[in-house]
């Protein structure tokens, strides 16, 4: 906080304790600044639990110099404004007591409470004793961030400190006994299982929570030893049927080597059978290859006779051949020269059917003259009949120059149609543009719509789903609902965005805003309980702020710089509108320039506004309650994240309007553009038909002189045809002649083809004589050839059976040499030893035969696979695993008795654990409940597990119930608002007050997020419950209370000062305050 002239004042604050004060003038300041007091202050009445405070002593810690508090043995209230230094005094107990400096969640290092400017700090804390009070001081060194301690002036280490501290049940850490401000969000977070063990450490017996750590262990102990035993167990009986398989392998290991040996014997044996299979095929093989070569002599010799005969017919076939050739050359001749008399006959017949064809074409030609002479007089006739019926040419012109004009009038109506047309044309082309353009513009605010939501949901995405389903079910809603704000505002200039983002809270930038409290219940009714999102919710005034004025005008704040008022940087629904004046007076905020920032002393001494922004920064100003000064200070802004997206609602708005105009005028159009049509399409068919008119009329003009030219055209045709004539009789008796003279040559050359044709059958008969002959011969020579092909075939499988038998011979004898070494080889002889006696006879024995060899060796394989993995030292490990065995026993023997003797002590713990926690737990939940039900509310405590076995999943569950609506909720920091959770946590820690057995409790400013009927009550429930007898002591940090609030004749009210005019520390002294009190009383008239 900054003081007028601009320099820090520390807060020292000063005890007083008073009972339902009601003027100012009872009010003690108590804040002392550089000076230690010098003034003893009056102990509160009443009686010091065991461990309870009883004085608080500061010098150079936080903000204050010098500082003593002497707190009262029950609730004692400190009451300051925000900054003042109430905060300073819980970090003061939690340190001093010897409290992590984590815990308070202000600075993680020691050294950061020492006062800003000062090298050492002291804390001082003097503890209630029946023995005598215990006072511990801990000196607290900024350079080396260490701490010393002191127990009754007397160095200590840090862990005397803890261990004195433990002894009195003190236990800062507990957030059910010490809740700073930066915690109270915290205890709403605590898992049931660590709300279970602040409470028993906080309210439990001292042996409660050391009996839940023993059955925690001995659990873990106990699951130990199962899984050891059952482990050994089941190696064990591993161990047992593995020896007992052993004991067979032992008693299998000499069968299967009775087996080897007959495999070996089986595999002596088998090379010599092999060997002798093998010599007698090769006897056999030799026998048939000397029977085979025999054969081949055999055949040979009989091939010599038919090789001759063959020659000798080849020669007789080849002299026929030649006479053959002789007797074709002849019958060619002589077909050749009946070929050219038949030729020479074939072109007489032709040239006589030349004549006959010519003759008939004339006669035909004249036929046809004597018909087109007939056909073009008929037309003639027909011609002239028309032409006498035909019209006079001057009395059609009239009406065609009618026509034309007609014809004319309706060309230039059209033509004037299709302009109007094209004109229609082009206002809808430049129409449908625009509407494009119109549409292109929508479509750009729609996805800067978007792009918001998108925020929205990447940020909150339980707010999206909620606004989504807004979307969908309007129409449950009495009255308008507005979407988040952040949706529904649109900046004028997205450079303004960050002024609004600073000004109004994230939590109300994604609020839904209401204009029916039956709305809003239903809408978190759907949203938060049953679709378990969390939103947030606000209902707008009953009367509009919307538009009213600002106590200010703006031309009034122009000179400093300042260009708007919140309100004015922004469009909103009047609700939204409404919401944001009442809530954060938007219409009173000014927004300056770089220009105010420049004057902003001067700014704040002439405006004397609560709240402005310039260019970068926000400055909040308060007047000072006592010295009536201004206090400001200032922020620097926060970049803009959410509404830097601008949508001009009013231009979308226009736009919208423009298209409808657009869309309007294309209706006009389209119609206009109908009626036209219809017009140019009758003009046209009124032109068509007038071109027809006009057409016939022409034709009929010229038709006269059209007949009179075809009439004189026909008659000079006729003329030529009757010129054109034909004497037929003679042209009948000249082809007679010319025929005859052909028919006389024809007989002439018939009678030589009959000459040739007989000469050329003599030589065919004689051709034919000779190719019998040949046939013959060719006949025999076939039939020797294939006497001849079949003995060679015969030869040549005789002769390969020889080559494959020899073959065969060959290979058996080097296979013989073959086996014979190998089986020398098996038996371990040389070249020149013969075959002991000792194989002979084990040989007698074996089968004689490879299949009886090779089946045997088989079986006796199959068996001795059956022994596989068995070795000599097979045994030795059988006798070592039996001795394993025993030990083993006895090992796990004593486990047993070891896990019997733990479960033995946890049921003996769990009983005495168990039981009490069961009966505390009812206590709390019997308080709770009470407490809750006072505020028509409902609530429950209960000892929640899933196995009653698992003890470290043991914990303490809250259910809570604010409205009468809903089902009873574990209290979460998800579920429940933060007002709710406060409440919860004030009236569980209340619950706890009157069955707790620890000194002390501090609370530090957990009334903040409570409505005011929640504060009242939880309020008197604090008093009625702190203020009892044999209860410990209670601290309760605030920085505002409501009016008219109950107190009690037990309380303790410490108030904190702060600001430059507080008196001196040396100058306090209360005793004279209140001496000087009475007289001012007593000498007042009457």
């Amino acid at each position: 906080m900054a003081t007028p002239s601009g320099k820090a004042a520390p807060p020292n604050p000063q005890v007083s304790k008073r009972s339902l004060p009601r003027d100012a003038s009872s009010e003690v300041p108590s804040k002392r600044k550089n000076s230690n007091p010098t003034s003893t202050l009056p102990r509160p009445s009443g009686t010091f639990v065991e461990g309870s405070i009883v004085r608080i002593a500061m010098e150079n810690f936080l903000t204050y110099d010098i500082c003593e508090v002497s707190p009262g043995p029950h609730l004692n209230m400190i009451i300051g404004a925000n900054g003042t230094g109430k905060s300073s005094i819980v970090c003061a107990i939690c340190l001093g007591l010897a409290g992590k400096p984590a815990f308070m969640g202000r600075a993680d290092k020691v050294g950061f409470f020492v006062k800003r400017g000062c090298s050492k700090g002291l804390i001082e804390i003097e503890l209630f004793r029946t023995s005598g009070n215990l006072i511990i001081t801990r000196e607290i060194d900024v350079i080396k961030n260490q701490s010393f301690w002191f127990i009754n002036k007397k160095p200590v280490t840090q862990k005397i400190v803890e261990e004195q501290v433990a002894a009195l049940n003190i236990q800062v850490g507990n957030l059910c006994q010490f809740l700073p401000q930066d915690k109270v969000g915290e205890f709403a977070k605590l898992s049931k299982i660590e709300l279970l063990e602040a409470t028993e450490k906080s309210i439990g017996p001292p042996e409660m929570h050391r009996y839940h750590c023993e059955l925690k262990n001995f659990r873990e102990k106990e699951k130990q030893l199962e899984t050891s035993c059952k482990e050994k167990t089941e190696y064990l009986e591993k161990m047992i049927q593995r020896n007992e398989r052993y004991k067979q392998d032992v008693e299998r290991f000499y069968e299967r080597k009775r087996h080897l040996d007959l495999i070996e014997m089986l595999e002596a044996k088998r090379p010599w059978v092999e060997y002798e299979n093998v010599r007698q095929e090769y006897e056999g093989v030799k026998l048939i290859r000397d029977r085979v070569k025999e054969e081949v002599r055999k055949l040979k010799e009989g091939q010599i006779p038919m090789t001759r005969r063959i020659e000798e017919i080849d020669r007789q076939r080849r002299t026929l051949e030649v006479r053959i050739k002789e007797k074709s050359t002849d019958i060619k001749e002589a077909s050749q020269k009946c070929k050219q008399r038949q030729d020479l006959i074939e072109r007489k017949d032709r040239h006589i059917k030349e004549l006959q064809q010519a003759l008939t074409v004339k006669q035909n030609e004249e036929l046809d003259r004597q018909k087109r002479i007939s056909n073009t007089r008929k037309m003639i006739e027909d011609l002239q009949n028309e032409l006498k019926t035909a019209e006079n040419c001057e009395s059609l012109q009239p009406q065609i120059d009618a026509i034309t004009d007609d014809l004319r009038r309706v060309q230039e109506e059209k033509a004037l149609c299709e302009g109007e047309i094209i004109d229609k044309q082009r206002e809808k082309e430049m129409l449908e543009k625009q509407k494009r353009s119109v549409n292109d513009h929508i479509i750009r605010f729609d996805n800067l719509m978007n792009q918001k939501e998108d925020k929205l949901r990447q940020r909150y995405r339980d707010t999206y789903d909620a606004v989504l389903w807004l979307r969908n079910n309007r129409d449950r809603f009495k009255q308008r609902v507005c979407e988040p704000i952040m949706l529904t505002i649109n900046m004028k200039d997205n450079k303004n965005a960050k002024y609004v983002e600073n000004h109004i809270s994230s939590n109300d930038l994604r609020a839904f805003v209401f204009e029916s409290q039956e709305d809003m219940e239903i809408f978190l009714r759907e949203v938060r309980d049953n679709k378990k999102l969390r939103v947030n919710a606000v209902i707008a005034p009953k009367i509009s702020y919307a538009d009213k004025a600002p106590s200010r005008s703006l031309n009034d704040l122009k000179q400093y710089g300042f260009f708007s008022y919140l309100r004015e940087l922004f469009d909103a629904p009047d609700p939204v509108m409404s919401y944001l004046c009442c809530q954060y007076h938007i219409h009173e905020v000014p927004v300056g320039t770089e220009r105010t920032r420049e004057r902003i002393e001067r700014v704040i001494q002439e405006t004397r506004l609560k709240q402005i922004y310039t260019a970068e920064e926000k400055y909040v100003l308060k007047t000072s309650f006592y010295s009536n000064k201004v206090i400001s200070s200032n922020t620097s802004l926060k970049v803009a994240q959410f509404l830097t997206v601008t949508v001009d609602l009013e231009q979308r708005r226009h736009l919208e309007e423009q298209l409808k105009e657009i869309n309007r005028k294309l209706e006009a159009v389209d119609s206009g553009l109908v009626v036209l049509r219809d017009t140019n399409r009758h003009l046209e068919l009124k032109d068509n038909e007038l071109r027809l008119k006009k057409k016939e009329l022409l034709e009929r003009k010229t038709r006269k002189r059209q007949l009179e030219q075809k009439i004189s055209s026909k008659l000079a045709s006729i003329k030529l045809m009757e010129q054109d004539t034909c004497n037929l009789e003679e042209e009948e008796r000249k082809a007679s002649t010319k025929i005859k003279e052909i028919n006389v040559q024809k007989a002439k050359l018939v009678t030589e083809l009959t000459g040739l044709v007989k000469v050329c059958t003599s030589f065919h008969i004689q051709k034919v004589d000779l190719i019998l002959q040949n046939t013959t011969v060719i006949s025999e020579k076939n039939k020797l050839e294939a006497d001849y092909m079949a003995s060679s075939s015969q030869l040549r499988v005789t002769e390969q059976q020889f080559i494959e038998l020899d073959d065969n011979r060959q290979r058996l004898l080097q296979k013989c040499k073959e086996l014979m070494k190998r089986a020398r080889q098996v038996c371990n002889l040389s070249a020149d030893q013969a075959v002991p006696q000792e194989f002979q006879t084990a040989f007698q024995d074996l089968p004689n035969t490879l299949d009886e060899i090779d089946a045997l060796l088989t079986e006796e394989r199959s068996r001795a696979s059956c022994f596989t993995g068995l070795n000599p030292s097979v045994v030795e490990e059988y006798s070592k695993r039996e001795i394993e065995i025993q030990q083993l026993t006895e090992e796990l023997k004593g486990k047993k008795v070891e896990l019997d003797e733990y479960r033995e002590n946890i049921s003996q713990v769990k009983e005495r654990w168990l039981n009490p926690l069961k009966e505390l737990v009812e206590k709390i939940n019997e308080k709770f409940s009470n407490f809750f039900s006072s505020m028509q509310c409902a609530g429950e405590v209960d000892l929640h597990t899933e196995n009653e076995e698992d003890y470290d999943k043991y914990g303490i569950r809250i259910r809570v119930k604010f409205r009468s609506s809903t089902q009873l909720h574990e209290l979460t920091p998800h579920h429940q608002s933060g007002g709710e959770r406060s409440v919860s946590t004030m009236l569980y820690l209340m619950a706890l007050q009157e069955l707790n057995r620890c000194p002390f409790r501090v609370v530090d400013e957990i009334n903040q997020g409570m409505d005011p009927i929640n504060e009242r009550r939880v309020f008197e429930m604090v008093v009625n419950t702190a203020c009892k007898e044999n209860t410990s002591q209670y601290f309760f940090i605030t920085p505002k209370l409501l009016q008219n609030l109950p107190y009690s004749e037990k309380m303790t009210v410490l108030f904190v000062y702060n600001g430059p005019h507080m008196l001196e520390p040396n100058r306090w002294n209360l005793k004279a305050f209140q001496r000087r009190r009475r007289r001012i009383t007593f000498t007042q008239p009457q």
